[in-house]
């Protein structure tokens, strides 16, 4: 088996900040805006992340949904990788459900060609979309199976990765290319070398089998909140040591938003509000302005389904969102914080990310 260099998924503080802080792009497209424009902030974005020191940098899948432009993560990271240097890129995640093992290992050992040591390989088991969406992508109405076979999805796509199916297998003959990287050691000693795999989840199941695999873990605490101790919590008890890690790692997504004044940061957080209230009632679109929500009327429903949602979005000022984070981090002992900001403007969304950068002192861009 190929192992991945713990120090690749353990990232460095920056600052003051007490964990590695990371960025979680959903490519998100505002009304009266374009995917290219949504695509062009990505590219905006990951450069500031890297002068500012963030440590990685990565992209979710998602379909079928006009308001969120990044349903081909392998092609976005290759554009991104062309438009940066040193920082971390992966997905956040592949839904590997949705996909051929092989077809996934050959984008990504592409991707490691193309930046050598900076590729992460996030999965996740749930489709990214809806149940027709989902069946058109699989060409099956088999969705459960998808889900029910990730374990065997996940040794097969390892497989792939590390090139080391067994004499007698199937696939012996088959090979990812391109393959494992041959990357050398301070001390001239070549071994192969793949993207990093990690397993992302919004439940128990991925935070058990990422413990049992010895993985590093990755938690959805932006839209299942209530869930994240429980799941860490298991993460960290079964938990056994591998090549990979000798002990537990584990991120957590988090939606925070910071704004050079509060009033602006609310607007903003309810417009984002609003457009989760249309995807989750069916009727999914672009990420309205703040003015279009400002003049929406909520009905009681929404407005009990917008508070309870806006809760865990961290927001207002640089100085709330880093005590808010820093809060975050102490209840849940997160070893890493990734920041998602989908509101409507890529200027609100870049400059977000700057106040944050600078609340934790993070090395100013040259």
């Amino acid at each position: 088996m190929t192992t991945e260099p713990a120090a690749e998924i353990r990232g460095t503080t920056q600052g003051t900040a007490p964990v590695p802080l990371s960025v979680l792009d959903l490519v998100t497209v505002g009304a009266g805006r374009t995917a290219s424009d949504a695509l062009r902030t990505s590219v905006q974005l990951a450069r500031l992340a890297e002068a500012r020191r963030f440590h990685r940098y990565w992209v979710a899948e998602h379909h079928s949904m006009p308001g969120v432009a990044s349903s081909s993560p392998a092609v976005i990271l290759a554009h991104l990788a062309a438009h940066t240097d040193r920082i971390r890129l992966g997905s956040g995640g592949v839904m590997l459900p949705n996909h051929a093992p092989l077809v996934i290992a050959e984008q990504f050992g592409t991707l490691e060609a193309m930046a050598p040591g900076r590729i992460d390989l996030g999965l996740g088991r749930a489709p990214g979309t809806d149940g027709a969406t989902a069946a058109a992508l699989r060409r099956t109405d088999r969705l459960n199976e998808g889900a029910d076979d990730f374990p065997e999805q996940l040794a097969e796509l390892t497989r792939f990765l590390d090139d080391d199916f067994p004499d007698g297998h199937p696939y012996r003959r088959i090979h990812a290319v391109p393959g494992p990287v041959q990357a050398t050691s301070p001390g001239g000693v070549q071994s192969p070398h793949r993207p990093p795999v990690w397993l992302l989840g919004s439940s128990g199941f991925s935070a058990r089998l990422a413990g049992l695999l010895g993985l590093p873990f990755a938690f959805a605490h932006h839209f299942s909140a209530q869930n994240t101790v429980p799941a860490l919590d298991l993460y960290r008890e079964t938990f056994r040591p591998s090549a990979v890690l000798d002990a537990p790692y584990a991120l957590i997504g988090v939606s925070a938003l910071a704004t050079d004044d509060e009033k602006e940061a609310r607007r903003q957080v309810r417009a984002a509000a609003l457009s989760m209230v249309r995807l989750r009632t069916g009727r999914p679109g672009l990420v309205p302005s703040p003015e279009e929500a400002e003049a929406y009327e909520f009905s009681p429903l929404e407005r009990e389904f917008v508070d309870s949602w806006n809760a865990n979005v961290i927001h207002g000022t640089a100085d709330e969102v880093r005590a808010g984070l820093d809060g975050l981090q102490k209840r849940t002992g997160a070893d890493e914080l990734m920041i998602t900001a989908a509101v409507h403007g890529g200027d609100v969304r870049v400059r977000s990310y700057e106040l944050i950068a600078d609340a934790y002192g993070l090395p100013v861009a040259d």
